[in-house]
Order: C-alpha cells, then sequence, then structure tokens
C-alpha cells in the first residue's frame, strides 16, 4: 500500500478512523487500536483526522513479527482496564466492508441476545461468517485471551486457537457485510470502484 494500511484513505476517510467509527456504531466500548509501524506519525495523523480522543492508542513494538503481535498487545491492553471488559471484539483496519451491523450482530448473537442488557461472557468465543465461511469481526472473551495470546503468532492472529475450538461460535453475517481485504492498491481500486 505504500505506507501504514491505517492511514490510506477510502472514500476521504482513513480506513483506521473508519474502523473506529464503525465498532462504536456498533455498539463497541471502549474501542482500543493497535499501532505497529510509524506509531507516533501514524496516532498524530489519525488524531488530525477525526480519530476520537478518548480512543486508547496502544504499540505493538514487535509489528513486524505480524498479526499476532498486534493482537497480543490489545488483549494486553485491555487487561488493564478497570473493569476488565468480559470480552474484546477484535476487527481489522484492512476490513473496510465490516458494517456495525455485523459487529452488533457478532457481539450480540446467541442466548438473550433479545436483550441489549445481556452482553458477552467472558466465555464467548465467536465470529463472523460469510456463506458460511469463518471471518472478522471476532469476539474473544476474557477466559479465552491467555490461550489466544500464547497461540497468536505471525499473521495467523487467533487462527490456530479458534481452528476446530469447541465453544466457536459461527454467526452469519454476510447479508451485512463484505469482508474482502484491501491489501493492494488494485483491491482499493476495485472497492471505490476506481
Amino acid at each position: 500500500m505504500g505506507g501504514p494500511k491505517a492511514l490510506v484513505r477510502l472514500d476521504g476517510e482513513r480506513l483506521a478512523v473508519r474502523a473506529v467509527r464503525v465498532l462504536r456504531a456498533g455498539g463497541c466500548d471502549p474501542v482500543t487500536v493497535v499501532l505497529g509501524a510509524h506509531a507516533a506519525e501514524v496516532e498524530s495523523a489519525l488524531r488530525a483526522d477525526g480519530l476520537p480522543a478518548d480512543v486508547c492508542t496502544v504499540v505493538a513494538h514487535d509489528w513486524d513479527e505480524g498479526m499476532g503481535a498486534s493482537l497480543r498487545r490489545g488483549l494486553h491492553a485491555l487487561s488493564g482496564l478497570l473493569p476488565v471488559p468480559d470480552a474484546a471484539l477484535v476487527h481489522l483496519v484492512d476490513l473496510p466492508g465490516i458494517t456495525p451491523e455485523a459487529i452488533r450482530r457478532t457481539a450480540r448473537a446467541g442466548p438473550g441476545a433479545a436483550d441489549p442488557r445481556n452482553g458477552p461472557g467472558p466465555d464467548v468465543l465467536r465470529r463472523a461468517a460469510y456463506d458460511g465461511t469463518a471471518g472478522h469481526p471476532v469476539l474473544i472473551g476474557r477466559h479465552h485471551w491467555a490461550g489466544v495470546a500464547g497461540s497468536a503468532t505471525g499473521d495467523a492472529g487467533a487462527r490456530g486457537y479458534l481452528a476446530g475450538h469447541p465453544d466457536l461460535e459461527l454467526v452469519e453475517c454476510g447479508d451485512l457485510a463484505v469482508p474482502d481485504d484491501v491489501d493492494t492498491p488494485e483491491q482499493l481500486r476495485r472497492l471505490t470502484g476506481a
């Protein structure tokens, strides 16, 4: 992409600012953004472009190891909050087709979902699916954080932990969002129709 994906613009909005907006609109609070390469420059640009002041940013200093480093850093940051959240909803900056509705459905699916007071508990392990294929966002209950962090290496993120886990629930979101990655300028052009 020629630089950090967080700074890429889609329809005039940086991908990281867009992701935070979608998370918030989907009911997520608090929101923590994990930064990697050029963290100070990226944070400064994001703040200047509207990243809310109450959004916490943390740095994965070992970002060059891959997505696993960011996941570990994010879960570690959340474990330091008071109160510690029951679950973390993981969303990637390079998935601009994910909607607030997909965030909301993934976070609220399951028993008692009709009652908004019934948030996910610390044992939840849930993943959005698109036509039956697992994707993002992923909801990881606090009781799974250590296992996820322990297996999050390279660019696999939580994939190894989630694969075949008996507690994993897939939540169909294919009617709400498009799970396509934007990893190259060509993919970005296709998405914008340019």
